[in-house]
């Protein structure tokens, strides 16, 4: 059992499949809500590793889905500048286990990392949030 700590957004359908997953490894979590928590570029940076920049975002914020961000076309600084002003942006969870920090949910990466339960389906799509 490892803690977790989880940023989500609350509310959040995949969020909360996201949590059930933790909680049957038994791990514990501590939630925060990645809205409303003071971001800074220098703290955010390291849950997207050496990930693409457009893999940092949320691909269902409303300002992608509408085509007023294209995260493909943005740099590293840009990319973390929009995130701090615009929280909703962000892939989510961001997870933080000791030094580690991630973001998004793949359930097999996750397994590998801190463990899920054997009766866990590491094949779900916890990640796509349900189109309206």
């Amino acid at each position: 059992m490892v803690h977790v700590v989880f940023y989500e957004k609350p509310g959040c359908v995949g969020n909360a499949k996201q949590k059930r997953l933790l909680q049957a490894a038994g791990h514990a979590f501590q939630v925060h809500s990645i809205l409303a928590e003071s971001w800074t570029s220098e703290r955010l940076r390291p849950f997207f590793g050496d990930r693409p920049v457009a893999e940092w975002f949320n691909p269902t914020a409303p300002a992608i889905t509408q085509g007023k961000i294209h995260p493909d076309q943005l740099t590293a600084n840009e990319a973390l500048a929009l995130m701090v002003n615009q929280p909703i942006l962000i892939r989510r969870p961001l997870m933080q286990v000791g030094d580690r920090c991630v973001s998004g949910f793949d359930p097999i990466q996750v397994d590998d990392w801190i463990g899920l339960s054997p009766n866990s389906d590491l094949t779900q799509d916890v990640e796509t949030c349900p189109q309206k």
